[in-house]
C-alpha cells in the first residue's frame, strides 16, 4: 500500500498527462482531480492507470481540496499536472517530512532556454517577499510541488478555492508554527496545453487579486 499519494489538479490536461503519470515515483498512488475538464483528461488518467475524482466546483483550490479530503495515505503531494515540473523530484520534499519538516515545497528554478514570462515572476516574487517579511516563512516561490501530511492539511482549514490556495496555505502553515523547508527543483516548458496563470497577463492579473486577498 502507497504511503504518498500525488494529487494532480486538471483543467485540460490530457496531453502532458502520460508524461507526468509515467513520471510518478514506484509506490506513490496518483489521484487527477478531473476540474471539469473537456479534452478527455479523466479518461487519459484512467488508461495510465491513475485514480480519477471528479469536482465540478471550479477553481484550482477546489480541484487541491477534493484530492486532498479523497487522499487515504498519510502523507499528500500536490505537483501541476502540466508536464513543467518532474515527480521524481517528489521523494527528496517527502524525505523532508520524514525529517520532521511539516511541509516541503519546491523552489522553482528554471532549466536553461525557458521563457518565464516576467508578469509570472514579479507577481511570485512580491507574494514570496511579502510571505517572507511578514509571516517569517523562508521561502522564495508559491509551492506548485508541495508534500505535507494529510490529517495536518486538513486541519489548517484553508478556504479558498482558487488561485490563492497555495498562498493561503502558507499563511495558514506560518501562523500554525509549521516548520516549512523549500528545496530547488527544475522548472521546464509545459509539454501540452495552455497556462491558465502564466498562459497570460489575465491569467496572471487575476491569479495576484487572489493571492493578494490571501496574503492579507
Amino acid at each position: 500500500m502507497a504511503d504518498v499519494t500525488v494529487v494532480l489538479p486538471c483543467l485540460n490536461e490530457a496531453a502532458s498527462l502520460p508524461g507526468v503519470l509515467a513520471a510518478v515515483p514506484s509506490g506513490y498512488s496518483a489521484l487527477v482531480v478531473d476540474n471539469n475538464s473537456t479534452d478527455g483528461t479523466a479518461d487519459v488518467a484512467r488508461r495510465h492507470g491513475a485514480a480519477v475524482v471528479s469536482e465540478r466546483r471550479p477553481g484550482y483550490g477546489s480541484a487541491v481540496h477534493a484530492g486532498v479530503e479523497a487522499a487515504t495515505t498519510p502523507i499528500v503531494a500536490v505537483i501541476d499536472a502540466d508536464g513543467s515540473l518532474d515527480p521524481a523530484e517528489l521523494p527528496a520534499l517527502v524525505d523532508e517530512v520524514d525529517r520532521g519538516a511539516d511541509m516541503a515545497i519546491g523552489r522553482r528554478r528554471p532549466v536553461p532556454g525557458l521563457r518565464w514570462p516576467w508578469h509570472a515572476r514579479l507577481g511570485t516574487a512580491v507574494v514570496c517577499w511579502r510571505l517572507r517579511s511578514r509571516y517569517g516563512l523562508p521561502v522564495h516561490d508559491i509551492a506548485p510541488m508541495r508534500v505535507a501530511r494529510r490529517d495536518a492539511l486538513l486541519g489548517l482549514g484553508i478556504a479558498d478555492r482558487r488561485a490563492g490556495y497555495p498562498v493561503e496555505l502558507m499563511v495558514r502553515a506560518a501562523k500554525a508554527g509549521w516548520t516549512v523547508v523549500e528545496r530547488d527543483v527544475p522548472y521546464g516548458p509545459r509539454t501540452g496545453g495552455k497556462s491558465k496563470v502564466s498562459g497570460s497577463l489575465r491569467g496572471s492579473i487575476n491569479a495576484g487579486l487572489d493571492f493578494w486577498r490571501a496574503i492579507t
